[in-house]
């Protein structure tokens, strides 16, 4: 599935069985949001900050807000590698290419990406946090007689010691970074994640690398700073997890009302709200797939958030009318659907008295899932094959089915044998189909500016300028349907262009943004 809006990805883990208040709230539901304090920052800032007994701080508009308006910028406390990364820069956690050079750190040994890497400017990260203690611990001799798989978490430690080394490098940031909610008290009843950041993170620190200053409970507490409110920065080949300030105070909502992007260098971060807000709404972001099933987000918010979300999307069995995770009913074949909800036990079809267990629903959405990856990710035959067969049990617009579509509109024009010259008229046709089927439930779920809505929109574009041409000069069309059309298309490269402007420079979205402005340059006047 195509990674929009992530936060930082973790390892599964089975969910805590307590009855903790924070296991069973919903941090976007009115009742939990009811405000006991509320503070203003500045006075000039979009947003205002409140307090609730139930979900602690959260932000709301200060005012109305347009479309586009930014409300937070802000570089990152901390950068530092992902979860059981491969080796990374230390400089600018680039990956490192097979069969590249070999460059290391002058100072700690540690491999880098090359002696000339911007991360490893005095001022930067490595050199102001972990590059000397490194040095003076003589950590790097531990990679040398590691696995690969001890390798790749000694690197995803280095976020947590970084985070660790503020205390005494920058003890007002990491004050401030205290100021984020690790939920130990959640955490501490997950037994599985718990002894595991026990054993790799914190034992590894103190014991292993000898930084026995740190107490284990200032390290676990790191942890679960970073596992609550991380997000994943930058873009292939660099990967990172990012603390913020201002941005972790923003809520989990499954139809967010904002988005964010993050320059490739930097890191620094970027939050606009997605579409017209009211003063006193809520400002909201997703830490789950837009394009995922109800069943698919609450377990990894339970997971990997540590909350159970009961949103307005979460408690809709119809999920806003988009049916992502609905089932085609046996009864009569191919004319029902059946609508489950994560609050019931069992599934039922609108229409008639069918019912399936949730356990037999979540067994059946993990035989397709498998069977799925069992595909290539440029078949574009074997994935059509799956929407044909799996159409028969899976809604049109089941979570699955979305992200086979979203492949496929993206095939459809960019591999050898689908390329725009090489297509046909009914695989243009196709691409097309792909692409409103896509538009029709992202515009339900993230309607404004979406970076999905925004690159689905390049896409359409393609096949709806091809076809008007194709008919125009076939004598199929008139001059009058020739210009409708090609106004569809304009429309299309506008809003596309608005919305993927507002990515930072360097970035493929940014790309897109800039090829559909040269090819509205083209068309001219329609």
């Amino acid at each position: 599935m195509p990674s929009h809006h992530k936060k930082k990805k973790q390892k599964k883990y089975d969910p805590p069985r307590s009855n903790h208040s924070k296991e069973n709230i919903n941090p976007c539901s009115e009742h939990d949001r009811q405000p006991v304090a509320e503070v203003q920052l500045e006075s000039s800032k979009p947003y205002l900050v409140k307090r609730s007994e139930q979900v602690g701080r959260y932000i709301v508009a200060a005012r109305d807000l347009k479309a586009g308006d930014v409300i937070i910028e802000t570089p990152p406390f901390v950068v530092g590698p992902c979860a059981e990364t491969e080796p990374v820069c230390l400089g600018c956690h680039s990956a490192f290419q097979p069969g590249s050079v070999v460059y290391r750190c002058e100072i700690c040994n540690w491999r880098i990406c090359s002696p000339s890497c911007h991360g490893l400017a005095p001022a930067g990260t490595h050199r102001q946090l972990e590059c000397i203690p490194l040095r003076d611990k003589a950590v790097h001799k531990h990679l040398q007689t590691s696995t690969a798989a001890q390798v790749k978490l000694m690197y995803e430690a280095i976020l947590t010691l970084r985070c660790m080394l503020l205390k005494t490098v920058d003890r007002s940031q990491y004050d401030r970074l205290l100021g984020m909610d690790p939920l130990n008290d959640v955490r501490q009843h997950i037994p599985k994640l718990w002894n595991r950041n026990q054993k790799e993170i914190v034992e590894r620190i103190r014991n292993q690398w000898g930084f026995a200053e740190y107490s284990e409970l200032e390290l676990h507490t790191i942890c679960g700073i970073i596992e609550v409110n991380a997000f994943e920065v930058g873009q292939e080949p660099t990967k990172a997890r990012a603390l913020f300030p201002e941005a972790y105070l923003l809520m989990h909502d499954c139809t967010p009302n904002t988005g964010h992007t993050d320059a490739p260098q930097t890191h620094h971060l970027t939050v606009r709200v997605l579409r017209d807000v009211k003063a006193g709404e809520p400002l909201t972001l997703t830490y789950a797939h837009i394009l995922q099933g109800t069943l698919k987000r609450r377990q990894h918010l339970r997971e990997e958030k540590f909350f159970s979300c009961n949103c307005r999307r979460c408690t809709d069995p119809s999920e806003l009318g988009t049916n992502c995770s609905a089932l085609r009913c046996k009864k009569p074949k191919g004319t029902h659907t059946a609508v489950g909800s994560a609050q019931r036990k069992r599934w039922h079809c609108r229409q008639c008295s069918t019912v399936m267990s949730c356990e037999a629903v979540i067994l059946l959405l993990e035989q397709l899932s498998q069977q799925l990856e069992t595909i290539g990710g440029n078949d574009v035959d074997g994935l059509e094959t799956f929407l044909r067969v799996q159409g028969a049990v899976l809604h049109d617009n089941h979570y699955l089915l979305l992200s086979v579509k979203h492949s496929l509109c993206e095939l459809y024009g960019k591999i050898e044998g689908f390329l725009i010259p090489q297509l046909s008229r009914e695989q243009l046709k196709r691409k097309e189909t792909l692409c409103r089927d896509l538009l029709e439930v992202v515009d339900q779920l993230e309607p404004g500016l979406s970076r999905l809505r925004g690159t689905i929109m390049y896409e359409m574009h393609v096949p709806l300028l091809i076809e008007a041409g194709q008919l125009f000069q076939g004598g199929v069309i008139q001059r009058a349907e020739l210009r409708r059309r090609l106004k569809e298309v304009q429309r299309l490269l506008k809003e596309s262009e608005r919305i993927l402007a507002l990515e930072p420079e360097g970035t493929p979205e940014h790309g897109i943004a800039e090829a559909a402005r040269d090819a509205l340059k083209n068309m001219g006047d329609v």
